[in-house]
């Protein structure tokens, strides 16, 4: 029996693997797709933008040096000032301009040498969360459909030969897991089909370049020759009902950007919808959800790789310590209904996934034929610096903060990038998947001792230490505990919270 059976080797099954493997538990992943790589996602065509929050957790588990390779950069990760962000990003079409981010706004923010955000591939991603994967000992098998799904009290049984602890659907959209599992998934119906294709355009000087909102919807015609992308308000009748075509992909085009322009050749084409869906709901007794299988929205500004990301980052150290017994009443094994850590789970990512499907929302609102006044007012609200700095907070992961029951404005957040004073930073402390007490007044190290194994120690100042006493951060890198003063009855509480009894 594995502990964990995850369906789904798209990114954010191979991070949740990465993580629960990380704390040695045995893992074992399930793919419906053959091994080969699909070409929409290899670059250019399978670029996606990483905010930076994504970037935060790679850079965290040691893996973003690597990451930037296999996206054909290179990053000198040894830079102390602050990055201004690239790319930040669109709303509705409108792209942002980088430079009226006010990044003293930001609440938290200290130097990192992780880039404010990156672009790579699905392939480069998934290259590099498969090999860690398999360094970590974590199984994947390819080309394995799961069509059946059946719960015992302390087990799952996939299909009728995989047995598991827990699984996770990580499968998309179209989930199987979540529908063989009895999850309710609700939501908005589409108000419109969308396009993305290579193609060959013999008149390519009519269409302009980037997003361009029109009357009638959207078209975006991106920098890498041939890549475009559509947005046509039908209502979503279009997608997956009929067989794409040069002659429907090059109508849509003419009418959605107001040309005559003409595609020669189509060599690869998909379509997706705007429809906005989240499970009402993450868990179903050993069964959770997570990514696309728990929300999906419209692809608009690139949040859906990222809030699954966070899914996966948020669950992974839970149910690893729930296997191993180390979650809250950790003297019994959780049973299915139980409360404790791994409900947090749950009540920690669905208002975030709400927010970003209500963000695409709007989007649509933005774009819909009949709303230039609408655009115009939202043109005008983004040509400020706060306006701006806002959007940039809610695409960047900066405005993240989870409910966690403190008035400290700090807990709840993602932990800033301390530098300690021997040179190290906390990332360097994250990597084998550990809490961290940052004990910069040196007062704890007593308490610290009951949590050894599940709780890193650090009693250095740091050179930036925010007028911090001491910080306890979770292996996902948010702040469970931070207090100016001594509180060691304060840290006592939220390491047996976040962490189990004491030893």
């Amino acid at each position: 029996m594995y502990d964990v059976v995850i369906v789904g080797a798209g990114p954010v099954g191979l991070f949740l693997a990465c993580e629960v493997g990380l704390a040695g538990c045995s893992v074992l992943v399930l793919e419906r797709e053959a091994e080969e790589v699909s070409p929409w996602r290899a670059m250019p065509l399978g670029m996606r933008g990483l905010s930076a929050a994504s970037v935060e957790a790679f850079y965290r588990r040691g893996m973003l040096q690597e990451l930037l390779a296999a996206s054909g950069r290179s990053k000198d990760l040894e830079v102390d000032e602050p990055l201004a962000p690239q790319r930040v990003g669109h709303f509705a079409g409108m792209m942002l301009d980088e430079s009226k981010v006010n990044l003293e706004a930001l609440p938290y923010r200290l130097p990192t040498p992780a880039p404010g955000g990156a672009m790579t591939s699905l392939e480069a991603v998934e290259g590099v969360l498969a090999e860690r994967a398999a360094k970590l000992g974590v199984e994947i098998r390819y080309g394995v459909t799961v069509d059946e799904l059946t719960q015992y009290e302390d087990k799952v049984v996939v299909g009728q030969e995989y047995e598991a602890r827990w699984v996770v659907g990580c499968d998309g959209g179209r989930s199987a897991v979540r529908g063989l599992a009895g999850f309710e998934f609700a939501g908005t119906e589409p108000q419109f089909t969308g396009y993305v294709m290579d193609a060959t355009v013999a008149d390519p000087d009519k269409l302009k370049p980037w997003f361009n909102p029109t009357p009638t919807g959207m078209y975006v015609r991106m920098p890498i020759e041939g890549h475009l992308g559509m947005m046509d308000f039908d209502g979503g009748a279009f997608d997956r009902s009929q067989r794409l075509t040069r002659e429907h992909l090059q109508e849509v085009l003419r009418r959605v950007s107001g040309t005559d322009v003409t595609l020669s050749e189509v060599r690869r084409a998909s379509s997706f919808t705007d429809r906005a869906m989240q499970a009402t709901t993450y868990r179903q007794g050993r069964v959770l959800l997570a990514g696309d299988a728990a929300h999906i929205h419209s692809p608009l500004g690139g949040q859906g790789l990222n809030l699954g990301i966070g899914d996966a980052m948020n669950l992974g150290w839970k149910l690893a310590a729930t296997v191993k017994n180390q979650a809250r009443d950790a003297g019994r094994r959780e049973q299915p209904g139980d409360p404790g850590l791994l409900d947090s789970y749950a009540a920690e990512r669905q208002p975030i996934a709400a927010r970003v499907l209500d963000w695409s929302r709007a989007q649509v609102a933005t774009m819909a034929p009949g709303s230039e006044a609408l655009q115009g007012l939202i043109r005008d609200l983004l040509e400020t610096r706060d306006g701006t700095t806002y959007a940039f907070e809610r695409l960047s992961g900066a405005s993240i903060r989870y409910d966690l029951g403190s008035e400290h404005p700090l807990v709840g957040r993602v932990a800033p990038e301390f530098r300690l004073e021997d040179g190290r930073r906390l990332a360097d402390l994250m990597r084998d998947g550990e809490g961290v007490l940052l004990d910069f007044s040196r007062r704890l190290r007593n308490k610290a001792t009951a949590w050894e194994g599940r709780i890193r120690y650090s009693a250095q100042p740091a050179r930036n230490d925010l007028g911090l006493a001491a910080a306890l951060v979770r292996p996902d890198g948010v702040v469970a505990w931070a207090a100016t003063t001594n509180d060691s009855e304060g840290f006592e509480q939220a390491a047996t919270r976040w962490f189990g009894d004491r030893a």
